[in-house]
């Protein structure tokens, strides 16, 4: 039991220790809340006696042994799992691994992930990478990896486990839609990631896609759209923001601020005074009021739901798609003395209007399910021009059934919802023509 009391006073102490230093090793420093800061606040001692006592009983009994720093470790995992599915105590890998993935390179397989029921659920594939290539897709559950049960590890466990030497494989075992388990062979790459993508569809009418948001996104939208507008022709814009797993929330503002020339575009609020932010648009708007549809699903989370949530308060454009993620609580990685760090959720995501996105995500304006566009050759038929004989026009127009080779297939033939998008701008833009 001495042992015991020397250790009891030593987490007494600790608990009055942490919090400062904590702060002071933040990149943005956080004051401590009021309560934690009153020394009348009771510390619950029966609950640090019950902790220490496990510990030296695990010390003691347990059937191999284990060094205090393991156990500790341990703790503090414990702690942060116990809060939300984001929270997480990083070990210097994964630090390092959170800071290349919002650079844009990094090595793994590249899918974000979250936890489901003790499951890693992928929350969306990384366009070009290698899960993306292997057909791996938003909402799929990873059950194991390398025949390893992923029940009961951590999200960062399971992140860690994933990562490894670009050019080595690895199986994930993948249950989707409820149906029977089946296995994908991945071989791990260093994942490079370009944000912003651009093609044009249709004459006038332009696609960007956005795959992540890193730092430099927000610039990387800017030039594209400046050359978009470049000839003066653009007609519509479609902003796919579909699978994409969001990002820097600094990146989102400024991609949110390349649409909108005033207003609100998101705001926070938390415990801390600090953690209460809010963003607004300058008067700068390269998109120059062009027509836009915005393309949502499941996948879109965090980043991508600021977006989205804020052109659609401020009526800037159509969202299109089905319900995003509802991934609306903000992190903030706080640095340790030790090369980790903790990944807290420190605040609330709020769009213009007050909504919050946690758990409830952006519902489109119209929704659309993805599906495949097929050209049904029976509406092909026959016209009057066709016939022998017909009667010709005054005008001396017509236009017989032509039949084109197949051609080389565009992005709006294989993609529904892009399709409808592209049909939505036009048909904007006849209503303001007739207008």
């Amino acid at each position: 039991m001495t042992a015991v009391r020397t250790m009891l006073a030593a987490c007494i102490s600790l608990a009055f220790v942490v919090g400062p230093v904590l702060a002071q090793e933040t990149t943005a420093p956080a004051p401590v809340p009021a309560q934690a800061q009153s020394p009348a606040a009771p510390l619950p001692l029966n609950e640090l006696r019950t902790f220490v006592e496990v510990m030296e009983r695990i010390r003691t009994a347990y059937v191999e042994p284990v060094d205090d720093a393991t156990l500790l470790e341990n703790a503090i995992r414990g702690m942060l799992d116990g809060l939300d599915p984001h929270s997480a105590y990083l070990e210097p890998e994964a630090f390092r691994g959170l800071q290349d993935a919002t650079s844009g390179q990094f090595g793994g397989l590249g899918i974000e992930v979250g936890q489901e029921d003790g499951f890693i659920k992928v929350i969306s594939p990384i366009d070009d990478t290698p899960a993306a290539r292997a057909g791996i897709e938003a909402g799929d559950l990873i059950v194991k990896i390398d025949g390893e049960p992923v029940k009961g590890l951590t999200i960062m466990d399971a992140v860690e486990k994933m990562r490894g030497e670009p050019g080595t494989t690895i199986t994930l075992t993948v249950i989707r839609d409820d149906g029977r388990p089946f296995e994908v062979e991945l071989e791990r790459a260093v994942v490079k990631v370009a944000s912003v993508r651009t093609e044009q569809l249709d004459p006038g009418y332009a696609y960007m896609r956005l795959t992540q948001f890193q730092v430099n996104t927000g610039d990387e939208v800017r030039r594209e759209l400046e050359k978009l507008n470049a000839d003066g022709d653009l007609k519509g814009l479609v902003l796919d923001l579909r699978n994409n797993p969001g990002g820097v929330l600094q990146a989102a503002v400024e991609v949110a601020d390349s649409f909108l020339d005033s207003g609100l575009i998101v705001y926070t609020q938390g415990r801390l005074s600090n953690s209460e932010l809010r963003f607004s648009a300058t008067n700068t708007d390269p998109s120059i009021g062009v027509p836009m549809v915005v393309l949502i699903n499941g996948g879109s989370a965090s980043a991508s739901e600021i977006v989205a949530g804020a052109l659609q308060d401020h009526g800037r454009a159509v969202i299109m798609g089905t319900n995003t993620f509802g991934k609306g609580s903000v992190q903030t990685v706080l640095p340790l003395n030790n090369d980790r760090a903790l990944k807290l959720t420190t605040a609330l995501y709020y769009t213009p209007d007050g909504r919050s996105i946690q758990a409830q995500g952006i519902e489109p304006d119209i929704k659309v399910e993805q599906a495949r566009v097929t050209r049904d050759e029976a509406e092909m038929g026959f016209r009057e021009a066709d016939l022998a004989g017909h009667l010709s026009n005054e005008t001396g127009v017509e236009r017989p059934t032509v039949r084109k080779p197949a051609g080389p297939e565009r992005s709006q033939d294989a993609d529904y919802q892009l399709n409808q998008a592209l049909n939505l701008l036009k048909g904007l833009n006849i209503s303001r023509a007739r207008g």
